[in-house]
């Protein structure tokens, strides 16, 4: 909705919207899916087919839920988007095009990149402007104002007079965490316009998918999520020693930092020289050091 939003209000609006879902997609399929083919490139291949690329010419491209394409298709992309030529599966001429590309990902791709998943070249790429939408239980102004819409929405659907929400089915709703976010709040409320009865929707009718009220459903869960939580600290923490566990911290850290000791000084509350001594007191013990990254390496080469 985001993209959608950015393209209409933008000077490309009058210009195609086309959006490709990259995890849907089988690998096998989505190169042809983005840089269209030519006759006879593969097998099955009885015409020159556009792909979304060409499709979305002079408009806007959104690749949604990018982290899931496969590294070597990524390489490919890379090139479309720095040089805005493409070339299609079995073509030997390039096609240029003029699209702005909008990337999604509900993962971290910082962590993506760390792990080998994805390119660094093309995440640097792709990070010119980043938008990051947070999850609904960080906007509880949005639930009242979204969870109204969605009663609206689904009465009007199934011929049910508009009801109210009460105030206390208005409490439960804004202090819930929304794991599912959006969508978990409108099959909520498309329950609870079903199930409701009365001249309001009440507490009663906010139920959970195994038919919990809201407010019961999320004690139990966050009794059982506290209880995991802390049976996993202690696990992870017997048997280690301090001098161990702030090692670990220290490397985690540094490793969530891309190697920028800086950084990760600051995050940790401590001054650069007291972390690069306990840098070299691990080196010299035999643990793996992140190397130094960003701004950090390019001093030490000047």
């Amino acid at each position: 909705m985001l993209a959608r939003y950015l393209h209409a209000r933008s000077q490309r609006a009058k210009k195609p919207f086309i959006t490709v879902n990259c995890e849907a997609i089988p690998e096998n399929l989505l190169e042809s899916e983005l840089f269209g083919h030519e006759k006879g490139a593969f097998t099955g291949a009885l015409g020159r087919r556009i792909g979304k690329f060409e499709e979305a010419n002079g408009g806007t491209l959104l690749l949604d839920e990018i982290s899931e394409m496969d590294v070597r298709l990524q390489a490919k992309l890379l090139r479309a988007i720095q040089e805005r030529l493409i070339d299609r599966v079995g073509g030997g001429k390039p096609v240029p095009v003029d699209i702005r590309i909008i990337a999604t990902s509900n993962r971290n791709l910082t962590d993506a990149v760390r792990e080998g998943k994805f390119r660094k070249d093309l995440w640097f790429r792709l990070n010119v402007v980043n938008l990051k939408i947070p999850p609904l239980r960080e906007r509880p102004a949005d639930i009242t104002e979204l969870a109204q819409y969605f009663a609206k929405k689904y009465s009007e659907a199934n011929g049910l007079p508009l009801r109210p929400l009460s105030a206390e089915a208005r409490r439960a709703l804004s202090v819930n965490r929304w794991p599912g976010n959006v969508r978990e709040l409108e099959n909520t409320l498309h329950r609870a316009v079903l199930l409701s009865s009365g001249p309001e929707i009440g507490i009663d009718g906010i139920l959970s998918p195994d038919g919990l009220r809201l407010d019961q459903a999320r004690g139990s869960a966050a009794v059982t999520h506290a209880a995991m939580a802390a049976e996993q600290v202690t696990r992870n923490l017997v048997g280690r020693t301090v001098a161990e566990v702030e090692r670990d911290l220290i490397l985690e850290t540094l490793k969530d930092c891309l190697g920028n000791r800086t950084h990760a000084a600051n995050i940790l509350g401590i001054s650069i020289r007291t972390l690069r001594n306990k840098l070299n007191e691990y080196a010299a013990d035999g643990a793996p050091i992140p190397p130094a990254g960003g701004g950090e390496a390019m001093r030490g080469a000047a």
